[in-house]
């Protein structure tokens, strides 16, 4: 006997058939999916109001985090807050928001077993991956606009919006300090992107194991220490994370944009290589088999060993595009970040004690500095810097001398500590417009370019 299927069965097939579930609808699907989480919802929550409290309550204290880049200036300014923010975020919430949202927005599905409803619903593995990552970039995106909004509202609520110290001393007006604070968190999404499609492919590629939620955070923390390494500066540019640092120096005159576009460029190669991976997997992946739990030889095959090779393709396209196979912080770079920061900050000091005004150029400040008393190449990181600066007066003789002690990281940061006279870079208080504040020359940051730069003059 032959089994016959009626017409109108055929026609409600065929109608069935063609409802495609469109990408838009299971975006937004997956969005809701994701923050009807309690999870998410609690990271919604605290990235929108724990840097507030946070930068209020530490700009109130009498001790403030001196060892965090544009820390020593939360007193001063509610635009230090938000930077302080961005500094702790890119070492570690960042990383740990990309794990817990996009390294296990595919494996919660491993976990509860749904892939095969999922399917049934939209037909389309492809619109699924696509919907998932733009779901998960959606929250992250939001999670980052709460970290730098949160910040940025309790700096200037507990401070005041007054203007900012650059790291090189000279000094942005409140709008300009705005300004360069919203672009250094734009140019921290660049990494964000790069470490969150690391979590799709963790995600895709391991399955319902712990493994994929904490890829992110692991290879954010490889990069931290990377970072500290005596590395060449081409190898420290071709990795992703790079541009979480980069972004000092916009505070910079002129900014040193070089190495920060390219850790963003960087960086969104490894977005665009790792989402690819990730969808390639997922296409591949059986979802027949209820016992998934990761792609196995392929994880390897068609995830790791690609990514290795981009470390390697980064590392030659960085090193021959610019030519820094060294440490990057030579005694010439050294000498003239410290002279151009003290200058701009002797005429703050100048202006504090109402002293009569003078210019960069009439100061002609210069500065010696040596390494490890001159026993050692005066180059790399270290805290053994030494550098006498030295300036002149209109109408006085005799140049004026000071001496600092450095510290300079590996990544050209360096904090440089008076070391006499005391009363030019000793510890006192001077009376500015919002109250007392220490002598801006006692203690300064700075930063190094650690690419080559043509020298002024």
């Amino acid at each position: 006997m032959t089994a016959t299927i009626a017409p109108e069965h055929v026609a409600e097939d065929r109608t069935a058939g063609a409802r495609r579930v469109s990408v838009a609808r299971c975006y937004r699907f997956e969005l809701v999916k994701l923050v009807s989480q309690w999870r998410v919802r609690l990271l919604v929550l605290a990235c929108w109001i724990a840097p507030a409290l946070f930068v209020a309550a530490v700009s109130r204290q009498s001790t403030l985090p001196t060892d965090t880049l544009f820390g020593r200036w939360m007193h001063a300014t509610g635009w230090a807050g938000p930077l302080v923010v961005l500094g702790f975020a890119g070492s570690w919430a960042l990383p740990l928001l990309t794990s817990l949202v996009a390294g296990d927005v595919f494996a919660s599905e491993d976990r509860l077993g749904t892939w095969r409803h999922l399917l049934v619903a939209v037909r389309s593995p492809r619109r699924i991956f696509v919907a998932k990552a733009l779901a998960s970039l959606t929250v992250i995106l939001l999670l980052v606009a709460g970290l730098a909004c949160s910040g940025a509202i309790g700096g200037v609520a507990a401070v005041g919006n007054q203007p900012l110290v650059g790291l090189d001393g000279h000094l942005l007006t409140p709008s300009g300090a705005a300004g360069e604070v919203l672009l250094a968190w734009v140019c921290a999404l660049a990494p964000t992107m790069a470490l969150a499609a690391i979590g799709l492919l963790g995600s895709v590629a391991l399955g319902r194991s712990p493994m994929g939620l904490l890829l992110p955070a692991l290879v954010a923390l490889v990069m931290q220490l990377a970072q500290m390494l005596p590395l060449p500066v081409a190898v420290r540019l071709a990795l992703p994370g790079y541009a979480f640092i980069a972004w000092n120096g916009l505070f910079t005159s002129p900014a040193q944009l070089g190495p920060l576009l390219i850790g963003i460029g960087v960086s969104l190669v490894w977005a665009v290589v790792a989402t690819a991976l990730a969808y390639l997997l997922f296409l591949r992946r059986d979802f027949t088999n209820l016992t998934y739990d990761g792609s196995g030889r392929h994880a390897i095959t068609t995830g790791l060993l690609p990514l290795v090779g981009l470390v390697v393709l980064t590392v030659a396209a960085v090193a021959v595009a610019t030519p820094s196979m060294g440490s990057g912080i030579e005694q010439n770079k050294v000498q003239r970040s410290v002279a151009t920061a003290f200058a701009h900050l002797y005429r703050m000091q100048t202006k504090q004690l109402n002293r009569p005004d003078v210019t960069e150029a009439q100061l002609k400040v210069t500065a010696a500095c040596n390494k490890g008393d001159g026993q050692v190449t005066p180059e790399g990181a270290g805290n053994d810097w030494r550098c006498v600066v030295t300036w002149h007066l209109p109408g006085v003789e005799a140049a004026g001398t000071a001496v600092y002690q450095l510290d300079v990281t590996s990544d050209g940061r360096f904090v440089a500590d008076g070391d006499g006279p005391k009363e030019v870079n000793g510890y006192f208080l001077v009376k500015t417009p919002i109250g007392d504040a220490p002598n801006p020359l006692w203690q300064f940051d700075g930063n190094v370019a650690l690419l080559s730069t043509p020298s002024k003059g």
